[in-house]
């Protein structure tokens, strides 16, 4: 099969990038004929003067994106496209010239972009679906991208656009969606249901499962208020005991977070900044728990089946798609979103129990190889295509 793969990255990596290279990986391995085409939002650091004002039309619609990925569909003739990002410089336009093309495209749902201008459903330190239960404006009067109202009517007007030619449902094949959590936010916000898949995030190469019990808690992602760490240090200034904890990851609250702990004596607490996804993965294995303190609707994250992977079990708070990944009792344990003190009495108890930690670890180890490893996820993949080849994409030559 020759397949095109599709992929904006953002300025800074995350887990949508370790999702489109693993899943590169194993489409080669398999034997297929990959294809990528990338752009990374990096590029609009040259854009200056007037060509920044063009980057708002550009959002919207890239005439030179269409026309170059048109192109290489000619020239490639591939049986299909897969999307995992558009955002901001290729832009939704190529969806057109697939359509042009004759070529199905299956569109990967990595975060909720299409129903929220910004993609998380979290406003003011809790959920907010607004956006997509009234209009797309509720989130232009609260900035929520970059905390801009000029960033933020871009996006809308982005969404308002495609969503008045019907691009998702009438341009895309099939999407992926992470995880049944996730499914039925898009079904509820108007996507077709008989064209969303489930299949979830995977971790390949497997890294292995630990050997040890591991001498510290971990904290692996951006830190942004939607993370919740300041729940993780309420909770670190409550234990009666000293446990280490290490916190990988930058972002917008790392400096506060960082003078947070100092004010607070916290010195069993080390912030070790971004870190490459080896070391990432080597400090996952060692550590004897992970914590995740979200209190958004994370799409799938990567973090946890690495955790799984890693036979490291996970303290989560209970929402969303981490109660449904996280089995409490038996590949970790749940606490009360934003409850500091539910949380502490999990990581002291976890750290108190070290048999019954290595119990949930093996549990995580075992749902990682019967859910999530690439050779569970590659047959599910295939059936999607499968299915994106079935259906006709309708030929459409209309502009917005």
């Amino acid at each position: 099969m020759k397949i095109v793969l599709v992929h904006n990255t953002y300025q800074q990596p995350g887990g949508e990038d370790v999702i489109f290279e693993q899943e590169h990986q194993m489409l080669l391995h398999a034997g297929h004929q990959v294809i990528t085409y990338c752009r990374n939002n990096w590029e609009v650091d040259s854009y200056s003067g007037i060509r920044r004002i063009g980057l708002a039309k550009r959002t919207i619609w890239a005439s030179d994106t269409r026309q170059e990925f048109l192109q290489l569909l000619r020239r490639e003739k591939p049986d299909v496209v897969h999307v995992h990002n558009t955002f901001v410089m290729i832009s939704p336009s190529i969806y057109s010239a697939c359509c042009e093309a004759m070529v199905p495209v299956v569109q990967t749902l990595h975060n909720y972009r299409l129903l929220c201008p910004a993609a998380t459903f979290f406003r003011d330190g809790k959920v907010c679906e607004e956006c997509m239960e009234g209009s797309l404006w509720q989130g232009v009067r609260h900035a929520c991208y970059r905390r801009s109202y000029t960033a933020t009517a871009v996006v809308a007007l982005m969404l308002a656009t495609h969503r008045m030619r019907d691009t998702w449902n009438r341009e895309i094949s099939c999407f992926v969606a992470l995880s049944e959590f996730a499914r039925n936010k898009f079904v509820q916000g108007g996507l077709r249901e008989e064209k969303i898949f489930v299949k979830p995030n995977f971790v390949y190469p497997d890294p292995g499962a630990r050997t040890g019990d591991g001498d510290y808690a971990l904290f692996v992602g951006r830190l942004s208020p939607s993370k919740r760490v300041h729940t993780v240090l309420e909770a670190w200034k409550r234990l009666p005991v000293s446990i280490p904890i290490v916190i990988i990851g930058g972002g917008p609250d790392q400096e506060q977070l960082k003078a947070e702990a100092a004010r607070a004596g916290l010195t069993n607490v080390h912030f070790k900044g971004q870190m490459p996804r080896e070391q990432t993965l080597a400090a996952i294995n060692n550590a004897r728990l992970l914590v995740f303190a979200s209190e958004w609707y994370e799409n799938f994250p990567v973090t946890l089946v690495e955790a799984f992977a890693c036979s490291t079990p996970v303290i989560c708070s209970r929402m969303g798609v981490m109660e449904e990944l996280i089995a409490d009792g038996r590949t970790g344990l749940h606490f009360t979103p934003s409850d500091p003190v539910d949380l502490a009495l999990k990581v002291q108890w976890a750290w108190a129990h070290p048999e019954e930690m290595r119990v949930l670890g093996r549990g995580a180890r075992a749902e990682y190889e019967a859910k999530y490893t690439a050779e569970k996820n590659y047959p599910l993949l295939m059936q999607i295509y499968e299915r994106a080849m079935q259906r006709s994409p309708t030929q459409s030559m209309n502009r917005p």
